[in-house]
């Protein structure tokens, strides 16, 4: 198993000790910190794979945690929390968690969880040409500067250019773009996206398709990218050094 490393964000010491002691024993990293304005610093330092959030957090909580981690990243994101209301698990996969655990919960659940979660993960981040994602245009080969067009995509090294400039995106953003540039003009619902990027076992508001797709379009405001009105999204198709 390669060396993840895990950090768990909770302000009781004995819940961070023994979640820390068995994934420890399950063969992680971990770094466990008692605030969110520990584990900010925890993110610049040293970047977990993945990160087991409590919600009940002193000072900054962890629904803003999770809403800042996920405006840049798409690490996954394991809450727990006391609270057992539907709305609190609702909010906190809305936010963008992967994955919601109550308090008291089994150690042993927590860790099958964290392996799924990782496993999900790492397929997510093979190169396109394995995960059957392609590209809209890879870059001229021999070139140095970035590519032209509206929207190209490097299945290879999973870069994203637009207008001649490179542009950061998130794993999921690139499978959202691979699969709507693929199937120009057609119309994916917002269930289709769910199924296909997120999973079939995801649990969740389909609301978190629109805040990845409000994402895209900020950083590329020049792509057809539409709404379909109660239905979903398409990307229309671009003509030119876009195709494929």
């Amino acid at each position: 198993m390669k060396d993840f490393r895990i950090a768990i964000v909770d302000d009781d010491v004995n819940i961070r000790q023994i979640v820390a002691a068995y994934l420890q024993k399950e063969g992680y990293l971990i770094d466990a910190v008692g605030s969110a304005e520990e584990a900010f610093f925890l993110k610049e330092e040293a970047p977990p794979d993945l990160w087991v959030l409590d919600i009940m957090l002193p000072g900054i909580d962890g629904y803003e945690f999770c809403r800042r981690i996920r405006a840049e990243s798409e690490t996954p994101i394991i809450m727990i929390s006391a609270r057992d209301e539907e709305v609190d698990k609702i909010l906190g996969l809305e936010l963008g968690s992967d994955d919601y655990l109550t308090k008291p919960f089994s150690p042993r659940e927590l860790v099958a969880r964290v392996n799924r979660a990782l496993k999900r993960w790492e397929h997510m981040r093979q190169p396109a040409s394995q995960s059957g994602l392609a590209s809209v245009a890879a870059p001229a080969p021999g070139k140095n500067s970035a590519p032209e067009g509206l929207l190209v995509l490097d299945k290879d090294k999973r870069l994203v250019y637009s207008l001649g400039h490179e542009v950061e995106v998130t794993a999921k953003e690139f499978q959202v773009l691979s699969l709507l540039s693929e199937n120009p003009d057609r119309a994916f619902s917002r269930d289709e996206l769910l199924t296909l990027v997120w999973g079939y076992d995801y649990f969740g508001s389909d609301r978190v398709v629109d805040d990845l797709i409000r994402r895209i379009r900020k950083k590329l405001n020049h792509i057809p990218l539409e709404t379909v009105w109660g239905f979903g999204y398409r990307l229309r198709k671009m003509e030119g050094p876009n195709e494929g």
